[in-house]
């Protein structure tokens, strides 16, 4: 059996901001399809893509994955941070962007997002 490989900090840090990002981009394209329709069903599958993979880079660290993406919501409280720290709950593993019901998601981000002052 392999030792578990090390865990680059940095590196979890941007796999939860590009995450975060990428949704919040997928979002807008989900909601107002018309603002860019350069976004056509297959640049929105490469999009998808892009975050399940950045996605797949903190499930592969564990716990340490959720701690930077739970660490990044903290200084961002936006519905992209959010969206990571709850796909990296372990009642989420398995799941797929392309598979979630999207109202649904929207829906807990609104209930779960702090008040903006």
């Amino acid at each position: 059996m392999y030792p578990p490989a090390p865990v680059l900090p940095e590196m979890l840090r941007q796999h939860a901001e590009q995450a975060a990002f990428l949704w919040t981009v997928y979002d807008r394209a989900m909601l107002f399809p018309e603002e860019n329709p350069e976004l056509d069903a297959l640049r929105l599958a490469r999009l998808l893509e892009r975050l399940e993979a950045h996605l797949d880079g903190l499930r592969v660290a564990g716990a340490e994955g959720l701690r930077v993406a739970e660490a990044r919501f903290a200084e961002y409280p936006e519905a992209g941070e959010l969206f990571v720290v709850r796909m990296l709950q372990p009642e989420a593993e398995g799941l797929r962007v392309a598979g979630l019901e999207w109202g649904r998601v929207r829906a807990y981000l609104a209930a779960n997002l702090p008040l903006s002052p």
